[in-house]
């Protein structure tokens, strides 16, 4: 089977002007020489024009996806986190931008589904900077000396993040209770007095019932590179926006393969399905109260597009730790691994010893 080979010198773009590589310039939507100045405008049309075709997920799993739908990328694969990222083919040594461990470069391949859209960067590495220093100096207990590190410390990485999306049309039937309140009013005894009081009870009836939803765009993560908590807390992402995939994006930042297989993509979507549907069965039953028993979802025209998120990453060795922040190439939303300095707690510590013993000195001696 004839595969595409896109390699990163596919995603290297030369300037009209003075042949130096052209980068994409976040926010502006175009081509920008750092070398000259001069500006290009991102074609509209080319193999890579068009719409963003969700592609059919049981196709996918039975490997029947057109040629035109795979590519090989050459990546190369930390050793310590696992990440596999593109780099340009006469670097040979580097650090992995997801946990600053150097590494060294080699020519595997990476063969996967092609992305099909992406967000492009909003947000240039100043602005992002700017943004993880704010939100370090917002810290409590954080360490003076990272945010300084952070403000003058080495360029930050651009990368192209994957995610799945999946889009499926449901239908659950369901088994259930639905619960009434109502109150009876006992007499009980409380300090030696006897007193009546409302007790709360339950009245349940058996339920059953239909629901449907239709899911779109359910967003996984594609990336087993940083902690997802950190990913999932740069959310949301306004997939209303997404463009369909252009190497010109790229230009000037590395993209991530996915690690997360399409498969297993998908029964972390399912999951999140199943549990959007069991508050729509709660709804659905009703009443005061809700027991649900059993759940039957039948899942039909499942399917699925690899797209690339922005993210701005940073790994600070400070102290002999890494410490690892990404901020939402869009937002600005910043999330990360958070220090502790040990003498600002210890400070905070004795502080509050100092005021309970004030507190306690002056309660004892109004009374």
């Amino acid at each position: 089977m004839a595969e595409a080979l896109i390699s990163q010198t596919e995603h290297r773009f030369p300037c009209d002007a003075c042949g130096s590589d052209l980068r994409f310039d976040p926010g502006q939507h175009q081509l920008t020489c750092d070398h000259c100045g001069n500006i290009q405008a991102i074609e509209s049309k080319g193999p890579w024009a068009g719409s963003i075709a969700e592609l059919d997920f049981r196709r996918a799993i039975e490997h029947r996806l057109a040629d035109a739908d795979i590519e090989e990328t050459r990546v190369t694969t930390c050793p310590n986190c696992g990440a596999q990222t593109e780099f340009d083919p006469d670097i040979h040594a580097a650090e992995c931008p997801f946990c600053a461990t150097p590494v060294v470069t080699d020519t595997g391949t990476h063969r996967h589904i092609k992305p099909r859209g992406l967000l492009p960067f909003d947000l240039d590495e100043g602005a992002a900077r700017s943004a993880l220093v704010a939100w370090l100096g917002s810290l409590w207990f954080a360490p003076n000396g990272l945010t300084d590190y952070a403000r003058k410390g080495r360029k930050m990485n651009g990368i192209y993040v994957p995610y799945w999306t999946f889009d499926a049309d449901t239908k659950s039937e369901y088994t259930g209770q639905r619960g009434t309140h109502y109150y009876e009013t006992k007499t009980v005894v409380r300090d030696g007095k006897r007193q009546q009081v409302r007790v709360r009870k339950t009245r349940w009836h058996g339920v059953s019932g239909r629901v449907a939803r239709f899911f779109d765009d359910v967003l996984v993560l594609a990336s087993k590179s940083l902690p997802k908590k950190y990913t999932d807390g740069l959310e949301p992402w306004d997939l209303s926006a997404l463009e369909p995939y252009k190497p010109e994006y790229l230009a000037g930042f590395r993209a991530e393969g996915y690690q997360v297989e399409l498969t297993d993509g998908y029964q972390e979507a399912r999951a999140y399905m199943d549990r959007m549907i069991h508050r729509d069965v709660k709804y659905d039953i009703g009443g005061d109260d809700q027991r649900v028993g059993t759940v039957n979802t039948a899942v039909s025209d499942v399917t699925f597009k690899h797209i690339l998120l922005p993210v701005w990453l940073a790994a600070y060795k400070y102290r002999g730790q890494t410490y690892r922040f990404v901020v939402n190439g869009r937002t600005g939303r910043v999330q990360g691994e958070r220090p502790y300095s040990a003498w600002k707690i210890a400070f905070a510590v004795l502080v509050g010893l100092i005021l309970a013993l004030i507190a306690g000195f002056v309660i004892a001696n109004s009374q």
